[in-house]
């Protein structure tokens, strides 16, 4: 906590306390556990009848006339992650996002918030989930034309009902750190489109919630500007270490954001995974179509590339951090002519070479491994 001299009013400042623990070791926030979302009559009978659960949507529909949204999904979102769902239109994924908060309510299966059942919540405590732990940044932004930015932002504080000296000093913290000092007094109209979408960024920081639910909220905007957003998000990551939960159709935009990434289709998971995994090792046809055209050496790390040996250590002209990517390490090994070293925590894990990175470039490293 840090104080405002001006109102001696306390500001939370949200600090990274899992900077330093892998993704595997941090204690879960969200948990789903067999979701299911059935759209038409009798929905709650397809969850339970395990051969209506296995058709596949056409078949399900016309013998049922359901559609099941979100088919069984089970997944952690944990401490400090930037967890994204991704798929075509009409995969599920906004479905899936709903159902964490009950926007809307799922027909069966476990959600748990910090291992708090939500489907087992009465309305106030669910007013609660919503309000202060699971802030949602939605595509169209929802601002309130005749709010300032500041006090847009102040919203959710002001429905949570904090003072108005607190609340403003807040929001005027929040405003400054997505980088929109100076337009606190503006009008929703007289900001970009960017502009609008950092000033809805700001109202769900605003309220400090424990994770951060975006729906494809940058979808409608320019792609430079898209971009931008997505390199706030990344430093507002970086700075925070908030748990995020990212929904996204856009391969490019996952790969970039997401320390994991559940790829869905037809209301499934078909894989889940970091980006590496997803693009390095695709679990099938239909995945391996959908990273076909993703540059690998941007996104495998040296890791997959590394053979056993020793080199100089750390201070080694050549040493590579372990998460350094396929690209990086080409233009190391190019400029030294010689193999380079992989370390992590002051130790050597192996080295690469030309050969070996170019084989990761090519997606040959596996079969070359299983012979």
């Amino acid at each position: 906590m840090s104080t405002d001299p001006s109102t001696d009013t306390a500001i939370d400042t949200h600090t990274d306390t899992t900077a330093h623990t892998s993704i595997e070791e941090r204690p879960p926030v969200f948990s789903v556990d067999g979701l299911w979302k059935v759209f038409g009559p009798k929905a709650e009978t397809v969850p339970g009848d395990p051969e209506l659960a296995s058709l596949p949507p056409a078949d399900l529909r016309s013998r049922t006339g359901c559609t099941a949204a979100v088919r069984d999904v089970s997944f952690d979102v944990r401490k400090g992650e930037v967890f994204v769902v991704m798929g075509l239109s009409g995969s599920g994924k906004s479905t899936l996002v709903r159902c964490l908060t009950r926007l809307i309510e799922p027909t069966a299966g476990r959600i748990a918030i910090e291992g708090e059942d939500v489907r087992a919540m009465d309305k106030n405590r669910l007013r609660e989930l919503r309000r202060h732990r699971a802030a949602m940044v939605f595509q169209h932004f929802g601002l309130l034309p005749h709010r300032t930015v500041v006090d847009n932002v102040a919203y959710g504080l002001e429905i949570q009902g904090v003072g108005k000296a607190e609340r403003r000093a807040r929001a005027r913290q929040v405003v400054e750190k997505v980088g929109l000092e100076g337009m606190e007094h503006r009008r929703p109209s007289e900001l970009s489109g960017g502009q609008r979408q950092r000033v809805g960024l700001a109202r769900a920081l605003a309220v400090d919630p424990e994770v951060l639910l975006f729906d494809e909220p940058f979808s409608a905007l320019d792609p430079l500007i898209r971009r931008d957003m997505q390199e706030e998000v990344v430093r507002l990551h970086r700075e925070e270490g908030r748990t995020m939960v990212f929904i996204t159709h856009d391969l490019s935009e996952a790969l970039k954001l997401g320390d994991r990434i559940a790829l869905m289709r037809d209301g499934a998971v078909v894989q889940l995974g970091t980006p590496e995994e997803i693009v390095g090792s695709p679990a099938d046809d239909y995945v391996r179509e959908f990273v076909r055209d993703v540059p690998r050496e941007q996104v495998m790390t040296v890791r997959r590339a590394m053979r056993a040996g020793e080199c100089g250590g750390p201070g080694h002209p050549g040493a590579l951090a372990a998460d350094a990517v396929v690209a990086e390490a080409i233009q190391v090994v190019s400029r030294s002519h010689k193999p380079a070293c992989v370390v992590e925590d002051g130790r050597c894990l192996g080295v690469v070479d030309h050969e070996r990175l170019l084989d990761v470039v090519a997606g040959t490293e596996l079969r070359k491994e299983a012979v």
